[in-house]
């Protein structure tokens, strides 16, 4: 049972971020403004989108493993140009990819390998999230 609290805390913790994120993301799509925005609102609310389905895929996780799922999300970045919610959009993908990598890893040694392949389809989207900001951005310099 101590492994499972382990695995649980890790969720906990991805969940948390990831509620963040969702909040983040739908504020950057409610407040972007600009000629270059319309594109980049869209991406903004679909990410929000794919975040939503992470947390729910995590806490659904956590209920399972005999958890309490967190509903408090982590520190929310906002405002700025739209240049700046992209960045503070890329940072938070890059946390989130090194925290699925760490928890994989600890779900590999505790030998949860459901939770690990969840977490692997999870980080792969992020993955994804982190090459679309990277390339949005590069073409906006």
């Amino acid at each position: 049972m101590a492994d499972n609290q382990k695995i649980i805390d890790a969720l906990n913790e991805d969940r948390a971020y990831e509620l963040a994120a969702i909040t983040q993301y739908m504020g950057h799509h409610y407040s972007a403004e600009g000629i270059e925005s319309p594109a980049i609102i869209e991406i903004f609310k679909e990410t929000a989108i794919d975040e939503m389905k992470h947390a729910e895929s995590l806490g659904e996780r956590i209920d399972y493993l005999g958890g309490e799922p967190t509903i408090t999300p982590t520190k929310i970045e906002t405002g700025g140009d739209i240049k700046k919610m992209m960045q503070d959009d890329l940072q938070a993908e890059y946390g989130a990819i090194e925290r699925y990598k760490k928890h994989i890893k600890l779900c590999e040694e505790l030998g949860d390998t459901t939770t690990k392949r969840m977490l692997e389809d999870i980080l792969a989207q992020e993955e994804g999230h982190a090459n679309t900001w990277e390339t949005t951005l590069t073409k906006k310099k």
